[in-house]
């Protein structure tokens, strides 16, 4: 029979073996993240800027698409809007031109990663490839060395958000009341109501040029661009929205 004793010791030790064993096979990407307020404090990644300027970030991800890009970009140049694309650098080695174009018209290239993967099962290393790679594939196409960075699907944890700094970025999210979800397509109309009865000081918006049919996002951006500017706002670039900030001169080791 065995002892009561060393059953109770074995149970004890398989047990713990069981924990470390968890412990050390559990990704990097679970979730440990000390939510918004920590990391805006910090002044390691941003939702939106508190400014008493009229001013709005457009921004766009997931592109360049060879169909839906170059409408946007006509939109946005036919009510003098600029906007920043948060590309995918795949997608920059396949379109460049497109790229080069959203440069030239006066918008921000910001990095989306290079595969548009899911970050919760990547090692830090890993994600600090992905964001390498669309670095320098942006700077030898464009010219451009991308500042800021927004994770696929907005999610985020202190890995990430710390791998991002360290490689020199501001990681870049959106107002909460900003998501268009025009991913889903839910209509026009629901993508406009969304944007212009939310609408403040210092907003980023969130839309998409690339990953299905964006045609409302288009028809969305004709109603939405021309009463903003009527209400008297200015669409700037994250980086100009940025600048507006009180503290931003030293976050993140910036200077200037």
């Amino acid at each position: 029979m065995i002892n009561k004793k060393f059953f109770k010791w074995l149970i004890s030790i398989i047990g713990c073996s069981v924990v470390l064993m968890f412990i050390c096979v559990l990704p990097i990407t679970a979730d440990n993240n000390k939510g918004r307020k920590f990391y805006e404090e910090q002044g390691k990644a941003i939702w939106e800027i508190p400014t008493k300027e009229k001013v709005i970030a457009l921004t766009f991800d997931d592109g360049p698409s060879s169909k839906y890009t170059p409408q946007i970009l006509d939109v946005l140049k036919q009510y003098q809007a600029k906007a920043t694309f948060f590309v995918v650098g795949s997608r920059v080695k396949d379109h460049p031109d497109l790229a080069k174009r959203e440069i030239l018209d006066g918008h921000e290239l910001a990095n989306h990663t290079y595969n548009h993967l899911n970050f919760r099962g990547l090692t830090e290393e890993e994600i600090r490839t992905e964001l390498r790679k669309t670095k320098q594939t942006i700077i030898q196409l464009t010219g451009f060395s991308p500042k800021l960075f927004r994770p696929p699907g907005g999610y985020y944890n202190e890995t990430i958000i710390n791998v991002a700094n360290q490689e020199g970025y501001t990681v870049v999210m959106w107002s909460w009341h900003q998501d268009t979800y025009d991913w889903k397509q839910p209509g026009v109309s629901n993508i406009v109501k969304k944007v212009l009865l939310n609408a403040r000081n210092g907003d980023i918006v969130l839309f998409h040029d690339y990953g299905g049919d964006r045609r409302q996002t288009i028809e969305a951006l004709k109603k939405i661009l021309p009463e903003l500017k009527k209400r008297g706002y200015k669409f700037v670039t994250v980086s100009e929205l940025l600048e507006m900030h009180p503290n931003y001169r030293y976050l993140n080791g910036i200077s200037g």
